[in-house]
């Protein structure tokens, strides 16, 4: 695909941030920001892929809040190697093309020592070549089954976040045997939505149910109701999996369409992320269940590690802003942002990390990782990772809408998500 389908392509530079840590916390201004301390050595540099615009802009607002967090008690705990973190922030517009050349950029002109933080799976897609090309360390939090699938390179990582082949078999069993067995998907046209239509269909045949049909819509769509007829009348329920800024609106017309009734709905929270879920017209969402990475709102049972890092992000109890109750967050998301600068700080610290000369060893050294502890630094779960693929396993939440807040009712284990590695990123050179 071109990336004109994906949003306008940005012409100009963006504002570069750095996110270096004073005694006070992150510092954000344009151009390469210095930290007020005098420090022995230079900062590690990490740059921050992030979309603050294009269809992925409500992630990329809440990815930034996380990082700059992150960063934070990373930098308030004495960095990484002794070293303070430093963050380069450019937008990529959510873009493919766009994604590339910051990719470059970052090798070639900002010199960091690694790249980090994309989402949208497109972006990942269109950038990855270039991370492979420069050499340059790129670790994403994008969840598609493009990493873990091994098309890409040795330098691509998903460390802090699991992939959606392993999402949806983990929680396949659940669907089939309380959902329904007669499932209609409706998904985005471009490569994130290809991975539930390719892996929705087997896992639920394990399980005894069938997907009866696949509705793929573009993702510039704004209006959905044309759509919906093409759901079959048997349809026990709907799978649905929308991304970007016109979500609030699939949502309404799909509960105007059935006026209340119709098939059960099962909801990747991508449908609904950064969205208030007591919006009016989403009263029909009440009983119907969505998958979540990290719960939205705070849970009963919530651990220590998850309290404090919902505060160092600064989400309130319903996911929402702590400093605006209207700026709903990317919960199910954007803890990957924090889990995986701590798995590149592991990283960095088993290879005794000094410069760009050591981003084999780095490479080496985060394939050596097999498991991270549930904590301060893993707050979503304990998770496994496999070097071979760059990929990592851990839980996921299955959550009911319940008097207008989603409920845990499920969590899957670990090993329900295994699935054999497709091939050996190991195997390639460095």
């Amino acid at each position: 695909m071109t990336s004109s389908i994906f949003g306008k392509k940005i012409s100009r530079r963006s504002t570069l941030k750095g996110l270096g840590a004073a005694a006070t916390g992150i510092v954000a201004g344009p151009g390469f920001v210095r930290y007020a301390q005098a420090q022995s050595s230079a900062p590690i540099k990490i740059g921050f892929q992030a979309h603050r615009t294009g269809i992925g802009a409500a992630y990329g607002r809440w990815y930034e809040k996380t990082t700059n967090a992150a960063i934070k008690a990373i930098n308030d705990a004495g960095g990484i190697n002794g070293r303070m973190v430093e963050v380069i922030v450019e937008d990529d517009g959510t873009d493919p093309g766009r994604g590339a050349e910051i990719v470059g950029k970052f090798a070639t002109q900002y010199k960091v020592d690694v790249a980090y933080g994309t989402l949208f799976s497109h972006v990942v897609i269109g950038s990855a070549p270039v991370a492979g090309e420069m050499k340059l360390p790129y670790f994403v939090v994008s969840e598609g089954h493009h990493v873990a699938s091994t098309k890409l390179n040795r330098y691509v990582f998903q460390p802090g976040i699991t992939d959606v082949k392993s999402q949806i078999q983990a929680m396949a069993p659940w669907i089939s045997a309380y959902a329904g067995k007669k499932v209609t998907q409706i998904f985005p046209d471009f490569a994130f939505g290809y991975d539930h239509r390719d892996y929705l269909p087997p896992a639920l045949k394990a399980q005894g149910a069938d997907v009866i049909a696949q509705i793929a819509i573009p993702p510039t769509e704004s209006s959905f109701t044309k759509y919906f007829p093409q759901i079959p009348a048997d349809t026990d329920v709907i799978y649905h999996v929308m991304v970007g800024p016109a979500v609030l609106t699939f949502v309404k017309e799909l509960g105007e369409f059935y006026g209340g009734s119709g098939p059960k709905l099962f909801g990747f929270i991508d449908s609904l992320e950064a969205v208030d879920i007591n919006s009016p017209g989403l009263e029909f969402l009440n009983g119907s269940h969505f998958w979540e990475g990290a719960p939205r709102y705070a849970q009963d049972n919530d651990t220590d590690a998850m309290k404090a890092y919902r505060a160092a992000v600064g989400i309130d109890e319903n996911g929402a802003s702590v400093d605006d109750p209207k700026d709903v967050s990317t919960a199910a998301h954007m803890f990957g942002c924090w889990e995986t600068l701590y798995v590149i700080k592991k990283a960095m610290e088993n290879a005794d990390y000094k410069g760009p000369e050591d981003r084999g060893k780095l490479v080496e050294a985060t394939e050596a990782l097999t498991e991270f502890a549930e904590g301060p630094e893993h707050p979503q779960g304990p998770k496994t990772f496999n070097g071979k693929i760059h990929q990592c396993f851990g839980i996921q939440n299955i959550s009911v809408v319940e008097d207008g807040k989603l409920k845990v009712v499920h969590k899957t284990t670990i090993e329900d998500g295994l699935y054999e590695p497709e091939g050996d990123y190991t195997t390639q050179p460095l």
